[in-house]
């Protein structure tokens, strides 16, 4: 079974990269960005065929150590 992670900085927490990234676009004459946040895509390969187990640990992974709960929120998709 896979599972994906979308971890990104929560709304109202300074995105440094993200504000690089939209600095960059203008200088390429990309005109009108006018936010970027950028965030992390952890891909997951899990041996467990049941669904709803493999959601529970894999949010337990991210509240241990793929996300920063402080500043980070995340989003869990199995397939």
């Amino acid at each position: 079974m896979k599972a994906r992670v979308h971890v990104m900085l929560k709304n109202g927490v300074l995105d440094p990269q993200g504000e690089a990234v939209r600095h960059a676009l203008g200088q390429l004459g990309f005109d009108g960005v006018e936010g970027v946040r950028q965030g992390k895509v952890i891909e997951l390969d899990l041996a467990e065929s049941d669904a709803e187990k493999a959601r529970a640990t894999v949010t337990e992974m991210c509240e241990k150590l793929l996300a920063n709960t402080v500043i980070e929120s995340y989003s869990v998709e199995i397939a």
